[in-house]
């Protein structure tokens, strides 16, 4: 499994109401990529970086979505250069069905 981690900074900070209505917006599209086990949108306190953490079955699969028309939507939407970087993530631990799996 491959988990990246994206980040934003935005020109001004946003309040977790408006991150949750924006987040809120976008969050259908990802249930149709192939291989997106999860995705977690995420903000800091200071409302100034958001992201995403997102677990994949495979680095093909994450990179077919970070493509240079999603670095556009993300300049459109947050006006910003996104920043992806990618993990391997050989363990992961599921305290809600309670396994620990391996990939």
């Amino acid at each position: 499994m491959i988990t990246t981690i994206t980040t934003f900074n935005l020109p001004e900070a946003i309040s977790l109401d408006e991150a949750r209505a924006i987040f809120e917006s976008t969050a259908p599209k990802y249930q149709t990529f192939p291989g997106l086990v999860r995705k977690q949108y995420m903000l800091t306190e200071d409302g100034k970086t958001v992201g995403g953490v997102y677990l994949w079955k495979n680095r093909a699969d994450a990179e077919a979505l970070y493509t240079e028309a999603w670095r556009e939507f993300v300049r459109g939407k947050y006006q910003t250069e996104p920043s992806v970087t990618y993990f391997n993530t050989p363990v992961i631990v599921d305290n809600v069905a309670g396994v620990i799996q391996r990939s």
